[in-house]
């Protein structure tokens, strides 16, 4: 089997996010890195070269492998922030209502968060942390 290629390490969160070009996105990501904070009650960490990560579980696949993963993160692409493990069905009834978003397989796409109700962000945030704080093994 592959060995995971995002791992939490010991790299810089202040030095990342420095270095998002984009003013807007680095104030957007610094909110975002509030709120997570807030809502899991760890401190970000990063998790390979462009993620920033808060908190750790471990999660176990019905195949019996074991995988050390964040609670939630995000991470400030070129294109969008992309959020992980706050969608699913813990935010289903939530998601109508963000704003302008695109989804993928375990994760939201938002382009700034003037674009988004950002209530309902942080509710999808605190949602997810605390049913993760409660279920650390439980997949999306």
């Amino acid at each position: 089997m592959a060995e995971l290629k995002t791992k939490q390490n010991d790299a810089s969160v202040e030095d990342f996010l420095s270095e998002v070009d984009d003013e807007q996105k680095r104030a957007d990501c610094k909110k975002i890195a509030e709120w997570m904070t807030n809502a899991t009650g760890d401190d970000p960490k990063m998790w390979g070269e462009s993620i920033m990560g808060f908190g750790t579980r471990i999660v176990k696949y019905s195949t019996g492998r074991e995988l050390d993963w964040m609670k939630i993160g995000f991470s400030p692409r070129k294109a969008n922030i992309v959020l992980y493990g706050i969608i699913g069905k813990r935010a289903a009834d939530l998601l109508p209502k963000l704003g302008k978003h695109k989804t993928g397989k375990g994760c939201l796409y938002v382009k700034r968060l003037s674009d988004v109700d950002e209530n309902i962000l942080k509710t999808m945030i605190k949602r997810s942390a605390d049913n993760i704080n409660k279920n650390p093994a439980e997949l999306m």
